[in-house]
C-alpha cells in the first residue's frame, strides 16, 4: 500500500478498534474528548518502549543509547525515554532542566550544541553534565566557570568530521560547519585543554541525521571510531566517553523502508574489537532522537470544513503548519511529499476521493496533505498525520497568526 493513503494504521505501528485509530488501545475519538479539544499529539509509549527494546536487541551489549532531547521535549516523552535509555542528550539549559528534573544520573546528561551562552554553560558546570565543546572560546568560557564555582567539570569535544554522512536528511558533519571543531583543530584544543581546570571525558563525532541506507551509516561509523582513536593519541587521558552520532532515520514517503537493525547492529560489532582493545574504559554512545518517538506520535485534527474549489476537494482543518511545520513540506524538503494520512476514524474504509488537507491558516503553504486518496470526509471527522513523534510542535511556529497551540498526550 502506498504510504500517503494508509487507511490501514498497523503499517505505522498503531492499531484499530471498530474502524477508528487508536493510540496506546484508546480510540482517537475518546482520546479528543479526554484531551477536550483538537488538534493534538499523541503519543505512544509502548512504541518507543519497542523501539528501544529491538535496538537493545540488534545492537552490541556495550554500546549505550542516548535520547537527544530535541526530537520530543514533552517532559512525559523525556520521564519514560530516561527509564529505558542509558543517558540524555540535550542543546539547551531549557531543555537540561528537563533531563536534571528525570532523576537521572547528571553524568549521563550531555549538553551540546553551537552558541551556548556564558549562563548556560555556568548552569551546566554548576548542575555537573557533561559538557561537549564546540569552539576554543567555549572552552575557555567553561573554565572559567569552573575556577569560579571550585568545580571541575567534564567536558567532551564536538569534532566536526572531515567526512559526512552520506545519503543523510541533515548533514552535522563534514566542510566547513557550525557544529563542534574541525579534526585537525582538535589536537591543539587538547594541548590547551590539558592545562585548565576541565576533566577531559571524551569525544563528541555526530556526522549526519535522517539517514535510511545501512552502508552509509556503517561506513561513517567505522570513519567515526578510526577518527577518535586518532584524537585519542592527543589527548590528557584516555576517553571515557566516544559518542559516535546517531544518524538512523524513519520512514516518511513513498518507497522508502526501514532500517534493517540486525544488519546494523552485527556491522557495528564488526567494528567494535579495535575501540574495546585501545580504549577499554571508553563507553560508547549512539545518540538518537526522530528514530526513538518518531513512528511512535500522530498529530489529530478535526475537519471543520469541506468545499470543493474548481474540481478539487478541501478539507479544512483546524491544525496546520503552526503545529506540524514539517509535514506542511515547510521544514527543509525541497520537493514536497506527504506525510502519511488517515481519517482517523474512518480507518479501513476504501478511499473514494482525491482530496487535499489543510490547515486553518491564511497561508497556501499551510497544507497538511496534497491530493491524498482518501475516503470521503465529512465536517467533524478526525485527520490523522503519522510520522508525528519528532520535531513536531516545538519545531513549529506556535504563535503565527495567534490560533491556540496543540496539546500533547502520552497514552
Amino acid at each position: 500500500m502506498k504510504k500517503d493513503t494508509p487507511q490501514h494504521a498497523e503499517i505505522i505501528g498503531f492499531s484499530v478498534i471498530d474502524g477508528c485509530l487508536a493510540v496506546g488501545g484508546m480510540p482517537v475519538t475518546r482520546l479528543a474528548e479526554q484531551v477536550g479539544a483538537t488538534p493534538f499529539f499523541a503519543y505512544d509509549r509502548a512504541l518507543m518502549s519497542a523501539r528501544v527494546a529491538e535496538l537493545r536487541a540488534a545492537y552490541p551489549k556495550d554500546v549505550h543509547f542516548h535520547y537527544a532531547i530535541k526530537a520530543n521535549p514533552m517532559p512525559a516523552v523525556v520521564q519514560h525515554l530516561a527509564r529505558l535509555a542509558d543517558g540524555l542528550d540535550v542543546a539547551s539549559a531549557g531543555e537540561m532542566q528537563v533531563a536534571l528534573d528525570t532523576g537521572i544520573d547528571p553524568l549521563t546528561i550531555s549538553f551540546a550544541g553551537p552558541g551556548k551562552t556564558a549562563q548556560e554553560i555556568s548552569q551546566a558546570v554548576a548542575a555537573g553534565i557533561v559538557i561537549n565543546l564546540e569552539s576554543p572560546h567555549e572552552m575557555e568560557v567553561a573554565a572559567d566557570a569552573a575556577t569560579r564555582l571550585g568545580l571541575r567539570p567534564k567536558v567532551a569535544i564536538r569534532v566536526n568530521p572531515d567526512f559526512e554522512l552520506k545519503t543523510s536528511g541533515m548533514k552535522m558533519g563534514g566542510g566547513a560547519k557550525q557544529f563542534g571543531v574541525d579534526a585537525e583543530q582538535v589536537p591543539q584544543m587538547l594541548k590547551r585543554l590539558s592545562a585548565l581546570p576541565l576533566d577531559f571525558h571524551g569525544f563528541h563525532i555526530f556526522s549526519g541525521s535522517q539517514n535510511l541506507r545501512e552502508e552509509s551509516i556503517l561506513e561513517t561509523q567505522e570513519k567515526t571510531i578510526n577518527l577518535a582513536l586518532e584524537l585519542a593519541s592527543h589527548a590528557p587521558r584516555a576517553p571515557k566517553l566516544v559518542n559516535i552520532g546517531g544518524g538512523l532515520g524513519i520512514p516518511y514517503f513513498p518507497g522508502e523502508q526501514r532500517l534493517d537493525l540486525k544488519v546494523l547492529g552485527d556491522g557495528l560489532e564488526n567494528l567494535m574489537p579495535r575501540l574495546r582493545q585501545e580504549l577499554p574504559g571508553a563507553e560508547t554512545v549512539i545518540e538518537l532522537g526522530r528514530f526513538l518517538v518518531g513512528e511512535a506520535g500522530v498529530y489529530i485534527a478535526r475537519i471543520v470544513d469541506r468545499k470543493e474549489s474548481r474540481g478539487q476537494v478541501f478539507l479544512i482543518t483546524d491544525g496546520g503548519l503552526h503545529h506540524q511545520l514539517a509535514a506542511s513540506g515547510n521544514f527543509g524538503q525541497v520537493i514536497r511529499k506527504n506525510y502519511p494520512v488517515a481519517i482517523a476514524n474512518r480507518m479501513g474504509a476504501p478511499a473514494s476521493e482525491e482530496a487535499n488537507v489543510v490547515g486553518c491558516l491564511c497561508t497556501p503553504l499551510d497544507r497538511l496533505g496534497d491530493k491524498v486518496s482518501l475516503p470521503r470526509a465529512e465536517v467533524g471527522d478526525l485527520v490523522a498525520v503519522f510520522q508525528s513523534g519528532a520535531y513536531g510542535l516545538t519545531a513549529s511556529p506556535a504563535a503565527f497568526l495567534g490560533h491556540p497551540p496543540a496539546r500533547e498526550i502520552l497514552v
